[in-house]
């Protein structure tokens, strides 16, 4: 009896151990070589690189599988997907999309985030990012992403030297003027995380 009972006192205590210990404690080992760029825990500090906290898992894995297959291209994440295998790509995905973004200090000129609102509203960016820009499934989360690499991601896909997203980004991209695409970024990376 005693026994049994020191055995159930082991158990509760290491169920309420591993319920104490959050998810997302466990830094996948490939993560490692994705905080050189994209930041500890996935918070950039280098503006023209996304910030992968809190992104959506799917979106993630999508992406690391273009690159890896040849449909989105980029000198340093090309070659950093090529080893990765379907595990490891959703590993990420998952990983990065329970980090939280942490707030970019970005100050949005008041007069573009109006004019971009009216952008965003008049494309129908909502339709897909959703309210709030929160994304879904495979389509990103961009609110709170940083400026620089929300502009650049926009004239890419404007310039069609992106199109990994079947056409419906390069569509409406190409409907923007450069000032278009400034006061998008000014109302996209201020929105709040």
């Amino acid at each position: 009896m005693k026994q049994h009972l020191n055995f159930l006192s082991l158990l509760g205590f290491s169920l309420i151990t591993s319920l104490c210990t959050p998810a997302f404690a466990q830094v996948p080992a490939k993560a490692e070589s994705c905080f050189a760029c994209h930041g500890p825990n996935g918070n950039s500090a280098m503006q023209e690189t996304p910030s992968l906290a809190a992104q959506n898992a799917r979106y993630i894995y999508l992406q690391l599988r273009d690159f890896q297959e040849g449909r989105r291209s980029n000198p340093m994440m090309t070659p950093m997907a090529a080893g990765l295998t379907r595990d490891e790509m959703r590993e990420l995905g998952n990983y990065f999309s329970q980090q939280t973004l942490t707030d970019k200090k970005f100050k949005a000129d008041p007069e573009k985030a109006k004019l971009g609102f009216a952008k965003a509203d008049e494309t129908l960016c909502a339709m897909c990012h959703l309210g709030e820009f929160r994304g879904q499934n495979e389509i990103p989360k961009v609110a709170g992403q940083n400026y620089d690499y929300i502009v650049k991601t926009l004239h890419a896909f404007k310039d069609k030297t992106r199109t990994n997203d079947a056409g419906n980004m390069t569509s409406v991209a190409s409907t923007l003027s450069d000032q278009d695409i400034e006061n998008l970024g000014h109302y996209i990376a201020g929105l709040s995380k």
